[in-house]
């Protein structure tokens, strides 16, 4: 398969290729929270998308094998987290496999509907979730705001080429 000069040599869709393209994509980082039976579960999230205003719904991505998934799958309620870029080490934190992301020096707080909600944040929302769509070897998870404060000082964090970035003017 091959296209025009300009575009290069066209590759056939592959899991490698698909990873590719996406790490030339920048991405907010987002800290995704439920809890059962009193424990928390976590995990750092660049699939965020903002889908509706009227009702205010957003989705993000989870994959089936996580070990947050078993959690989310029967949650009613989630905490949706806006990272700065001062929280880089928190962002890894939550997406290291087999990492304590509650403990020491994670900062946080149970908030509405116990959802557990972490301090210092950019921004972040409690959401009732109304769906989980199923997607390959993910869900996507569909869910409708119920509370949050917008009102956290800094900048974004990004995701860029497979590291963590801070947004530069």
């Amino acid at each position: 398969m091959t296209a025009s000069p300009e575009l290069g040599t066209a590759r056939l869709a592959s899991p490698q290729l698909f990873r590719a393209v996406f790490r030339q994509h920048a991405a907010g980082v987002a800290v995704i929270t439920a809890h059962r039976d009193g424990r928390p579960v976590g995990f750092t999230a660049t699939s965020l998308n903002s889908v509706a205003a009227e009702p205010p719904l957003l989705s993000f991505g989870i994959g089936t094998g996580s070990s947050s998934w078993p959690v989310v799958a029967e949650t009613e309620h989630i905490g949706v987290h806006i990272l700065g870029e001062h929280q880089e080490e928190l962002a890894a934190t939550f997406a290291r496999s087999g990492a304590d992301r509650f403990g020491a020096p994670t900062r946080w707080q149970p908030g509405p509907e116990g959802v557990p909600v972490l301090d210092g944040v950019l921004a972040w929302l409690v959401c009732k979730v109304v769906a989980r769509i199923p997607a390959g070897d993910h869900r996507i998870v569909v869910g409708q705001a119920v509370v949050g404060e917008p009102a956290g000082a800094g900048r974004p964090l990004l995701y860029h080429q497979g590291r963590f970035h801070g947004l530069r003017d």
